[in-house]
């Protein structure tokens, strides 16, 4: 296959950031690839492993073949065609699930993730390629960006799974096998994606009250003039 890559100068104005209308926080993980504040769920398709087992078929044909022979690169196409299909099927649900989410949305807010560092854990590697959180954050940004609409990175390190979205008391500890918690102040019984989603959402609305909500097209993005969110 070749690719050819062309810039143009199109003459379209890059509208203004506005961080004015209906926000929605995002928590990503591997069981639902995206969970908003609002408690909807979106499941993550699992391309890799569904393709499992005709792409490992295929690879033990490829290492039966003759190095060096037509045969083998047959295998060999066949092989990169698989990848590709799984490559590209993920890439259009995220491509849709983004659209949707910025769509429906005026302000976009996500976790600034590590995915690289993240993928060192050779347990979870895998599964945290297959689902594609890097991009799926990079399609939203650069949508929301296109129409003016804002898109905001919370701090990687803000404790959004183990905080109380109800009154931001923080848990000593939250492992990954808890999926709903209650509070040991309030007492409120939480979902964890979607709590921590609502955190992700009301740790952005203090980062644009404050003016300090990030960049867009690399310029600075203004905070938000007159009555501030009371969180």
């Amino acid at each position: 296959q070749y690719f050819a890559s062309i810039l143009t100068e199109n003459g379209v104005i890059v509208p203004a950031v506005s961080f004015e209308g209906k926000m929605t926080g995002i928590d990503v993980g591997l069981t639902h690839l995206a969970v908003t504040s609002d408690g909807s769920k979106f499941d993550n398709p699992h391309h890799l492993s569904r393709a499992a087992n005709n792409l490992k078929r295929k690879q033990q044909k490829l290492s039966r073949k003759v190095k060096g022979s037509n045969n083998r690169n047959k295998a060999r196409v066949l092989v990169a065609r698989v990848h590709e299909h799984v490559a590209n099927a993920s890439k259009d649900w995220l491509h849709k699930l983004s659209r949707k989410l910025v769509d429906e949305n005026q302000v976009i807010a996500v976790e600034d993730l590590h995915v690289k560092g993240m993928m060192k854990n050779h347990n979870l590697a895998k599964a945290i390629n297959d689902v594609g959180w890097g991009m799926f954050t990079g399609f939203l940004e650069y949508k929301a960006a296109r129409v003016g609409k804002g898109f905001v990175k919370v701090n990687r390190f803000f404790p959004s799974s183990k905080s109380c979205s109800c009154c931001m008391h923080v848990q000593a500890s939250m492992p990954l096998n808890i999926r709903s918690w209650r509070c040991d102040k309030c007492g409120v019984l939480h979902d964890r994606d979607i709590n921590a989603a609502q955190n992700i959402r009301l740790e952005a609305q203090r980062m644009i009250a404050a003016g300090i909500a990030g960049t867009a097209n690399g310029v600075t993005v203004r905070p938000i003039r007159g009555r501030k969110p009371s969180v």
